[in-house]
């Protein structure tokens, strides 16, 4: 009997990089075909290439000036999904990795698109199929651990994954922020060197 093609549509207007794939990678996983449609022509460049790196088949058709259907398609007889595809590439890659924070905002520019970017850094990393061993966050960065931080649920999240959140003491001190660090443990240079020193891979945003 012939398998049935799972097919699913995503609206995706609206939402800003990197939702759009991410969403559609999900979705991957457990369809066949997957429709996204999203409103600026970066996105859809965005899911073009994602489709291209997995070998998949797409199609984009732009629907109006602002408006772009991006469908992708596993190639016939392809039962895989995204996910075992990754799995199968863990031994290629090394995945023991900590990230270190610095300031709130990321990139040069303007201030108000780095926290977002910041923000959408930090909620791609409980995205991906890797998670990192540590977070470490010191100067600046240690308003992300503090009660008022947009990224606040997105790092418990990854705490309740087991990923090691770490937050500079003499930092928090310094913005009076130590009465207010929910999520990690605080911690002092020493111990931050000595963690980046052991770490074979650092990333940092």
């Amino acid at each position: 009997m012939e398998r049935r093609i799972k097919m699913v549509k995503i609206n995706a207007l609206g939402k800003v990089c990197p939702l759009p794939v991410i969403e559609t990678k999900k979705a991957l996983e457990e369809n066949d075909t997957v429709e996204t449609t999203v409103d600026n022509e970066i996105a859809a460049q965005n899911l073009k290439k994602m489709a291209g790196q997995l070998g998949y088949d797409y199609q984009v058709e732009q629907n109006d000036a602002q408006s772009f259907t991006v469908r992708i398609s596993k190639k016939k007889g392809e039962v895989a999904s995204i996910y075992e595809q990754e799995l199968t590439r863990e031994n290629d890659i090394e995945d023991n990795y900590i990230v270190i924070v610095d300031t709130n905002t990321m990139g040069q520019g303007s201030k108000e698109l780095g926290k977002q970017l910041l923000k959408m850094f930090i909620y791609s990393l409980t995205e991906q199929p890797d998670l990192p061993e540590k977070i470490i966050f010191y100067n600046g960065g240690v308003h992300l651990v503090s009660d008022n931080s947009d990224s606040l649920e997105d790092l418990q999240i990854l705490a309740e994954n087991g990923i090691e959140i770490y937050a500079c003491g003499a930092c928090l001190n310094y913005y009076n922020l130590s009465e207010k660090c929910k999520v990690g443990e605080v911690t002092n240079m020493y111990h931050i060197i000595e963690m980046m020193r052991k770490s074979k891979k650092i990333i940092k945003p």
